[in-house]
């Protein structure tokens, strides 16, 4: 197995592959990618069981002879950056060593038998639906903020990909908020739900974060594969039954807030430097036409922001954990935004004033 090409050509492929390669490894071939040469170019493999991206790289490739072989992720990604712009390299086989050469550098890597490379066992698909790389990038972004990190509710580490008649929606909640974006009129089939796992989502959003595109999904029982221009995504599914999120978004959510954007983010950020540093506590003030965002932490430091808002209604005195709401307005593009208030202990309902795909429920905290 032997081919050269430029440091350009294979840099943003191999960074995203190694991403999927986790440090630690109880099997020493997980640590590896392999790589596939053919006439036709060639392919990078890597995974961890759960999650399994390919790239396949066609352009600026120089084989000089076919093979395969596995080679370590990190180490090969870490001499491939820290080589020059513009380098051209050659990557050679013999025996079980592979040799990197570029200039006057040279490295000679520990391979392992291709052979002994697992694959995932991805089936068929059950539902195929072709998407956009914008609409898709979308879905996560609304979204993938709001799934849970190692919550013992496993069903809760990840984000529901729901295809319906009509729509596509994605939906993460952690137990404390909610995120919902639906987009209509992108499906035809049967209604189907998938879980995908917390890892798989991330190392989706980072491949489609600037191409543009069909991207071809493909979900069977336990596997999604999602195929974009040169790299192919397979991931396990998930096994588990995803709450019933429609009970959880407010129907009769009370009186609506709204507010420009960027003033309550700017309002949130500043009194967040003085809330307690673990419980992220504020305190909202809901008076007519003005909101006042209160934080103090165990030093007996203490904020105060009043801003200027549409409201007409009770006065309302409810805690949130400001990290949530500023997730939120993170991710929110409109000039403005809704929040509907009912009472201190009921979940507030946050959308983009005149905007209907996405909405967001977050809970409120006592103070």
């Amino acid at each position: 197995m032997q081919f050269t090409t430029t440091r350009e050509a294979l840099l943003k492929p191999l960074q995203l592959v190694t991403g999927v390669v986790e440090r630690r490894q109880t099997l020493p071939i997980l640590s590896n990618l392999l790589v596939e040469v053919s006439d036709s170019g060639i392919s990078l493999t890597g995974t961890d069981l759960e999650v399994e991206l390919v790239a396949h790289v066609n352009e600026g490739i120089d084989v000089g002879s076919s093979g395969k072989a596995t080679i370590p992720a990190r180490k090969l990604f870490d001499i491939w950056r820290s080589l020059p712009d513009g380098a051209e390299v050659n990557i050679k086989c013999e025996g079980d060593r592979a040799i990197v050469r570029s200039g006057r550098s040279r490295f000679s890597l520990a391979t392992l038998p291709a052979g002994e490379f697992p694959g995932v066992d991805a089936t068929a698909g059950d539902v195929e639906l072709s998407i956009t790389a914008a609409d898709l990038r979308r879905l996560i972004e609304q979204t993938s903020f709001a799934m849970a990190h190692q919550d013992v509710r496993y069903f809760l580490n990840g984000m529901l990909l729901e295809i319906s008649p009509g729509f596509v929606r994605t939906v993460a909640t952690d137990g404390h908020r909610l995120a919902m974006c639906t987009l209509k009129n992108l499906s035809e089939g049967t209604g189907m739900q998938a879980i995908l796992p917390r890892k798989g989502v991330l190392e989706l959003s980072k491949v489609i974060s600037e191409d543009d595109g069909d991207i071809a999904l493909a979900i069977s029982k336990n596997h999604i594969c999602i195929r974009h221009s040169e790299y192919t995504l397979t991931s396990k599914l998930v096994d588990g039954k995803f709450p019933d999120y429609e009970k959880v978004i407010p129907r009769d959510a009370g009186e609506a807030l709204c507010a420009d954007r960027n003033e309550l983010k700017s309002g949130f950020n500043r009194a967040a430097i003085l809330s307690n540093e673990k419980y992220r506590g504020v305190r909202l003030i809901l008076s007519e036409n003005q909101l006042t965002i209160q934080a103090n932490n165990p030093e007996q430091e203490e904020a105060e922001e009043t801003l200027v808002v549409e409201y007409v209604g009770p006065e309302v005195e409810i805690g949130f954990n400001v990290g949530y709401l500023q997730d939120v307005l993170s991710v929110l593009a409109a000039e403005t935004v809704k929040i509907s208030v009912s009472d201190a202990n009921s979940s507030v309902l946050i959308e983009a004033a005149g905007a209907e795909d996405s909405v967001f429920v977050v809970m409120p905290m006592r103070l």
